[in-house]
């Protein structure tokens, strides 16, 4: 069960951080560079997010939330 509603923004932004680590995570990966400068431009713009100034986001268990449900998703479908 989903205890926040986060913006569609902040949820898109989780996910491309995810993709992106992934990514990196390969050996030796394309476009490493560009590859790290992106997902340096995304973890300010999560950490950053409007999001985390309001009454639920102010709590840790929404960003392990919001964590959980943009990356164990992808996790269970490469999995199976």
């Amino acid at each position: 069960m989903n205890r926040f509603s986060f913006p569609d923004d902040l949820v898109r932004a989780q996910r491309e951080w995810h993709d992106i680590n992934r990514a990196l995570a390969l050996p030796r990966p394309r476009r490493a560079t560009e590859l790290r400068r992106r997902l340096l431009a995304l973890s300010v713009r999560i950490h950053w997010h409007p999001f985390w100034s309001t009454p639920p986001g102010r709590t840790p268990a929404a960003r392990v939330e919001l964590r959980q449900r943009t990356g164990g998703d992808r996790r269970a479908e490469g999995a199976a």
